[in-house]
């Protein structure tokens, strides 16, 4: 029997709501976490301590070294904080005659070399990752067999000095503009890139220098950071070819060389100095060791920074296949 509804009944009216809308969702589920878990996190974060505290630990003793007193830190026992602060060990370091000089020519090679490394090995890489490039295997084993098998160092001064590379700047670039490795991971990156895009840009009239600069530069970015960083720490930290080719050449000298240089000089001068008599005494091969490595590595801690995004990115592209 109908009821019936005034229109008082129609204005208080509320109409019911609609379970049967609610009845798909699930209810929130509160994940246990179980002891094996914990154990875990606990091992996982223990692990990560202790491997952070080896890795920095050596970096604040040598700064620590660094700052103290050179005779002082020949007794040892220094570990984070300087027993007897002192600037002389980097006064010394900073008073090299030609520090000025190898500093400009470390940051140009390195600027330079890392540059022309990077678009040339980016070059070579490209045109041997062509699936229909004739001479690809050969190539490639040529360049692998160069890894494992040199000239020697004889053959190789004689040879640069023979192409005027000798006694000039340029003597730290053109050489190491090819390297084998670096070549073969770039190879490597570009041909896990799907084909499909390099055949999407040809079909649109793209030429292969347009797909190389279009195409595949902005996806081997992160590639391209990777190699750029390997460079540019061997071209800083890199003093022996000073020695070999520009030694008697001291508008091309590094900081690198000078570095060693001074480490070597102040080697020779405490074994004949009498640390009682006070001469010499300040300066000492631990404390002068551990200053020129701060200096030198305090470039590349800077740059690695803004290099690091690169690296998280680089993990994640190829993720996804074709």
């Amino acid at each position: 029997m109908a009821k019936n509804i005034n229109d008082a009944d129609l204005e208080n009216y509320v109409p019911e709501e609609d379970s049967s809308r609610y009845m798909d969702v699930p209810k929130a589920t509160k994940y246990k976490t179980s002891a094996g878990d914990k154990i875990f996190t606990v091992c996982n974060i223990i692990f990560m301590v202790l491997f952070v505290v080896i890795t920095v630990y050596p970096i604040l003793n040598t700064l620590a070294i660094s700052f103290n007193d050179g005779i002082d830190a020949v007794r040892g026992g220094i570990h984070l904080i300087p027993r007897k602060f002192s600037l002389h060990n980097y006064r010394s370091v900073f008073a090299m005659r030609n520090l000025t000089t190898g500093l400009v020519v470390s940051v140009c090679r390195t600027v330079l070399g890392t540059l022309f490394g990077v678009i040339v090995n980016a070059i070579l890489a490209f045109i041997v990752s062509r699936k229909r490039f004739l001479l690809k295997k050969s190539l490639t084993a040529f360049w692998v067999i160069t890894m494992y098998v040199n000239g020697g160092m004889i053959p190789v001064l004689i040879l640069y000095k023979n192409l005027h590379l000798t006694g000039t700047f340029w003597v730290y670039v053109i050489p190491g503009l090819i390297s084998a490795f670096n070549m073969l991971v770039m190879r490597t990156f570009m041909e896990g890139i799907p084909d499909s895009l390099e055949e999407a840009a040809q079909i649109d009239g793209a030429s292969y220098g347009t797909i190389f600069l279009k195409v595949y530069t902005p996806l081997c970015k992160p590639m391209y950071a990777t190699i750029a960083l390997f460079i540019a720490v061997g071209q800083w930290n890199s003093w022996f070819d000073t020695m070999l080719y520009n030694r008697l050449t001291s508008k091309y000298t590094t900081l690198q060389y000078e570095l060693m240089k001074l480490l070597s000089s102040v080697s020779s001068q405490s074994s004949k100095t009498d640390p009682n008599s006070g001469e010499g005494a300040n300066l000492q091969p631990i404390s002068v060791r551990s200053a020129a490595t701060i200096v030198t590595m305090a470039p590349i801690v800077c740059l690695y920074p803004f290099l690091q995004r690169y690296f998280v990115t680089g993990l994640t592209i190829g993720g996804v296949k074709e």
